[in-house]
């Protein structure tokens, strides 16, 4: 197992190496879901959650127990470790906005000093986190560009370029014609919505001979549901060519609703993923491509600016945060951009990469 490895004297915290591996869903169904018994709104402790919350900082995921917000939790914890600060994780394991509230809110009491959260829906936390920075939290989100109530988000790219490119992608793979469908986490996340209008607005300006069809499928960031949601597009529409998926389980279900209808020599998936939640699906060509950014690196990146923030200290456009695909940040606004850390993986590619 490889991870990142510990930082230089001269960089105390720069990030050069792989994150550990993530643990491979043993079923579709166990994708997004908790551990049967378990209260899934409940705020996960121990592994995964849990610390001192006195003055701490402390990252809220959109949920646990998926691949993609392992991998957030692990650059929480080497940020905690190399750094001696007092930042932990924590969130509840449904996919819910409610729940996530109820997490923000109980970290709100317990007196927390920032709060790093990945809004499950943004304009569900708007009011909680209001309330948190009328308490002097400070906050900073991901996966949130357009929040209000934070003091910055930060994201790994401009959303709209990461759309255009998976958009590129999808139609290499379509050979440029045919019907095509998307699919998001959930119609009220920020960035899959800005993914995917991106992306069919970039289709409709250079790719006329591809047809967007349906309603784009929500999917609550659960590989059952994107699955379920894939065989329903291959029923309503036997012409379809391709679809673009948002959440990292979005095209783990779609592919997998792709090789068991034997048609994965002639539809395209496209979307974010990680490489070991897909390497099967890849090397049957039921995802062509996935596209993604390090969660861990993206954490790291949000206890860095919250830290910055609580020693009184400024956010410099160009700086550098010592973290891969933040070394020279720029600012517009409230958001803050890392320099186009996206990864595009394929079959050719994929063991390359250990998380």
């Amino acid at each position: 197992m490889s991870r990142i490895a510990r930082p230089t004297p001269s960089r105390r915290s720069m990030l050069y190496a792989g994150f550990g591996v993530f643990a491979l869903p043993t079923a579709l169904s166990a994708c997004g879901t908790t551990e049967e018994g378990a209260d899934p709104a409940a705020p996960v402790d121990g592994e995964g959650g849990g610390g001192d919350a006195s003055g701490a900082v402390v990252s809220v995921p959109k949920l646990t127990g998926i691949p993609w917000f392992n991998r957030m939790e692990e650059g929480v914890e080497l940020y905690a470790e190399d750094t001696g600060e007092n930042a932990y994780y924590q969130g509840s394991a449904e996919a819910d906005a409610a729940a996530q509230v109820r997490v923000i809110e109980d970290l709100i009491a317990s007196g927390v000093s920032a709060l790093c959260v990945t809004p499950f829906q943004p304009d569900a936390v708007e009011q909680v986190l209001a309330k948190a920075m009328d308490s002097d939290i400070v906050v900073i989100t991901h996966e949130a560009p357009t929040i209000e109530n934070a003091d910055y988000d930060v994201e790994a790219f401009k959303n709209d370029e990461y759309g255009i490119n998976l958009m590129d992608e999808l139609a290499k793979a379509m050979g440029e014609e045919g019907e095509y469908a998307q699919m998001v986490g959930s119609l009220s996340s920020t960035t899959h919505m800005e993914w995917v209008d991106a992306a069919k607005k970039h289709q409709e300006e250079n790719y006329p001979n591809m047809t967007l069809v349906g309603d784009r499928v929500e999917t609550s960031d659960d590989a059952q549901r994107a699955y379920e949601g894939m065989q329903e597009l291959l029923s309503a529409y036997p012409n379809l060519k391709g679809v673009q998926g948002s959440a990292s389980t979005d095209v783990v279900g779609a592919g997998q609703a792709v090789e068991e209808a034997g048609m994965q020599d002639s539809i395209a998936v496209v979307g974010t993923a990680t490489p070991k939640d897909t390497v099967d699906l890849l090397e049957s060509g039921a995802i062509d491509v996935i596209q993604f950014w390090d969660p861990g690196y993206a954490a790291y990146a949000q206890n860095v600016i919250a830290k910055l923030l609580l020693d009184g200290e400024t956010v410099e456009d160009g700086a550098d945060l010592g973290v891969e695909g933040y070394s020279a940040i720029s600012i517009e606004d409230k958001v803050i951009y890392g320099d186009k850390a996206w990864i595009n993986v394929t079959a050719e590619n994929s063991g390359d990469y250990d998380y």
